[in-house]
C-alpha cells in the first residue's frame, strides 16, 4: 500500500516521545511517503536504518527534518539546531510545533 497513510493511533499522538516525531513524519512531504514502510505501530517502533538508508540522497533539509524526529522520538539521533536556517519557513514551522508537542508535556 505505498502512498497510502495508516491513520497514526490516538495514543501514540498523545505520547510526548510519539507526538512530535510523528507530526513531523504525517506533515513533512516526503517523510509522509515512507511511514507505513518504516514505522511498525503494532510493534511500536521506527526502522532507524531504513530511514538514514533512504536519506543519503536527500537534500539538507529533508536530512534535517528526518533527523530531527528521530532525534524527537529517542534521542539518539545526534541534531544542530542551526541547520534549521536551511528550512523554509513551512518546515521551519513543523520543526517548532514538533518540538513543542515532544516538551511541552
Amino acid at each position: 500500500m505505498k502512498g497510502e497513510i495508516m491513520l497514526l493511533p490516538d495514543e501514540l499522538k498523545k505520547d510526548r516521545y510519539w507526538s512530535g516525531a510523528l507530526h513531523i513524519f504525517a506533515n513533512h512531504s516526503k517523510l509522509k511517503l515512507y511511514i507505513n514502510q518504516f514505522i511498525d505501530f503494532e510493534e511500536l517502533s521506527l526502522d532507524v536504518d531504513g530511514f538514514e538508508r533512504i536519506s543519503r540522497s536527500w537534500s539538507p533539509a529533508d536530512k534535517f527534518m528526518l533527523r530531527l524526529a528521530l532525534h524527537l522520538f529517542n534521542g539518539q539521533s545526534a541534531i544542530d539546531l542551526s541547520l534549521m536556517d536551511r528550512l523554509d519557513s513551512n518546515n521551519k514551522k513543523l520543526a517548532f510545533k514538533a518540538i513543542q508537542l515532544r516538551f511541552a508535556g
